[in-house]
């Protein structure tokens, strides 16, 4: 027997209103500071790799315990709002990614249940069309688009193949 209804924990009308009132809160809060990148200035400016971040840190570590030892010419406090942002970035990003996963994971199992709804009730309508109750038969030659013809000429009754 196929495993049927691999996630049958649905969102309620005041989740899904909670959900999109707290991504607006977010979006509203984060959109004022953002800066759109053009695919030059992202490879020009390009992304710290880890070797770079422990010199950062090292850095800081320095300028946090001995900070006579620092450089007069740079602004320190830009350094450490710097520091802080891109930390802050990190997490959030961090914690973003995870429920992107997680919402992902459960849109598959939703897709997959969907796709086996579907072609149960395309099986079901194939076979009502075959005892020509009224109606099937249109509905059927509709869902058919879906499915496209192998090289023998038969349908194949999985659209993924």
């Amino acid at each position: 027997m196929p495993l049927e209804n691999l996630n049958g924990l649905h969102y309620t009308a005041a989740e899904k209103t909670a959900v999109n009132t707290a991504l607006t809160s977010i979006e509203s809060s984060l959109t004022a500071k953002f800066k759109n990148l053009s695919p030059a200035e992202r490879s020009k400016y390009g992304t710290v790799n880890e070797q770079n971040k422990l010199l950062i840190n090292k850095v800081r570590d320095f300028r946090n315990s001995q900070p006579t030892m620092s450089s007069p010419d740079i602004d320190w406090m830009e350094f450490q709002n710097d520091f802080d942002s891109r930390e802050f970035l990190q997490n959030t990003i961090m914690r973003l990614e995870a429920m992107v996963n997680n919402l992902n994971n459960n849109k598959i199992l939703h897709d997959y249940d969907c796709y086996h709804v579907a072609l149960t009730d395309y099986d079901y309508s194939k076979y009502k069309a075959g005892t020509k109750t009224p109606g099937f038969e249109v509905k059927v030659k509709e869902l058919a688009q879906f499915f496209p013809r192998n090289t023998s000429g038969k349908n194949t009754d999985d659209p993924a193949l």
